[in-house]
């Protein structure tokens, strides 16, 4: 494991990234230097704050600490806000939500994966997010509605079972195309009965996975 000397060097240096991309939310930033990012990641990377994705328990991955900041930026938090995410992974994402807003409840369909991000999250510290063992492909309509979802993982067509558990001008961010290739990385907004869609990025997601694993 990296000097925590050297894991401070490379969070300042990604701080200056972040201002330098325009990523100006002060909580947001806050955030970022109050999590301990080197608790999350798998022990041999050298930079915490790299720009790649990395390997994580069960066969998934977690998104470069770049990536994950921008992901959170573009759900537009506000202190009130209650949050759904669907994909726990490593926690990362999960502990930045949970010192942004009031209530995060976080869905994960693999009980290795919740039980090490519940013990990632408790050592780094802030507001607990509740972790739920489920697919999420329905959402978490018994704790709805939600001001903001985010969902890592990829929808051939965009969810609209979601619009129900948004509150309205409420906030969904998920990847929507094919599970084989590139997809439209999507901000949809709730007006009325419809959402409103912005494409913001390309991504290449695993597709939403049915059911919960039965051995993991």
């Amino acid at each position: 494991m990296n000097a925590p000397g050297r894991d401070r060097e490379d969070l300042a240096a990604f701080v200056l990234r972040l201002r330098s991309e325009r990523i100006a939310d002060t909580r947001l930033i806050e955030a970022v230097e109050a999590v301990p990012r080197r608790l999350f990641v798998p022990k041999d990377v050298p930079n915490a704050y790299g720009d790649h994705s990395l390997p994580i328990d069960c066969g998934e991955t977690m998104p470069s600490a770049l990536k994950a900041v921008r992901l959170v930026d573009a759900l537009r938090l506000e202190a009130g806000h209650r949050v759904l995410e669907v994909g726990t992974g490593s926690g990362y994402v999960t502990a930045l939500l949970s010192r942004l807003a009031r209530k995060v409840v976080s869905m994960e369909r693999y009980r290795r994966l919740i039980e090490a991000a519940e013990s990632r999250l408790k050592l780094a510290g802030g507001p607990a997010a509740t972790i739920v063992r489920e697919d999420g492909r329905e959402g978490y309509p018994q704790m709805a509605p939600f001001d903001r979802i985010i969902v890592h993982a990829a929808y051939e067509a965009v969810p609209r079972r979601f619009l129900e558990q948004l509150v309205p001008h409420g906030i969904a961010i998920c990847a929507v195309g094919p599970g084989d290739g590139a997809q439209n990385l999507v901000r949809l907004t709730k007006v009325g009965s419809r959402f409103e869609r912005e494409d913001i990025g390309t991504v290449r997601y695993q597709p939403l996975a049915f059911g919960t694993a039965a051995m993991l």
